[in-house]
């Protein structure tokens, strides 16, 4: 009796379209996503047939985590420019704007840095300032490449500051 009292509504067929697709392409983006990572599992496995191939495996996976650099405090220092130390050191940041970093080339995001003048500048490059550690967490970095360096960076961002150029270059 109590299924007579149960009223039954019946569907569009716009409702019955929209669930027979939905309940094809579900199982179709399942199938896709299984087969995407048996694929990756796959791709990571190593063919033992080949030899070059499990020797990079195997030197991939015993390689360290990192390198240390031992340096002779008796070699002669080579004074970068700033273009050269911007591109190994600085350029990880301040080409995207990590980290509120202002961009290269930009001229808005210099343009209040620019107006505190280029000594302040060196020295909150020297010295770090909010989220940038000091020398651009270049420990290495000497006063005069950190010169060369605010000044090719907010010179490209219209400034006219002169920093001494590298030596080699004065001859």
């Amino acid at each position: 009796m109590a299924d007579s009292d149960a009223k039954m509504t019946k569907a569009t067929p716009q409702e019955v379209l929209v669930s027979v697709v939905l309940g094809l392409v579900a199982p179709l983006i399942a199938i896709v996503l299984i087969l995407f990572l048996v694929n990756s599992i796959q791709s990571g496995q190593v063919d033992e047939d080949k030899p070059e191939i499990a020797e990079k495996a195997v030197l991939k996976n015993i390689a360290p985590a990192a390198k240390l650099a031992a340096r002779d405090p008796n070699a002669p220092v080579v004074e970068r420019s700033g273009e050269e130390v911007f591109n190994e050191t600085c350029t990880s940041c301040h080409s995207s704007g990590a980290l509120g970093a202002p961009k290269m080339n930009n001229k808005a995001d210099w343009a209040p840095r620019i107006a505190q003048g280029f000594g302040k500048l060196i020295e909150n490059a020297t010295n770090g300032i909010r989220k940038m550690p000091p020398r651009g967490g270049d420990p290495d970095l000497t006063d005069l490449e950190v010169a060369r360096t605010v000044a090719y960076m907010a010179n490209s961002a219209g400034a006219s500051f002169k920093a001494a150029e590298p030596a080699a270059d004065k001859k």
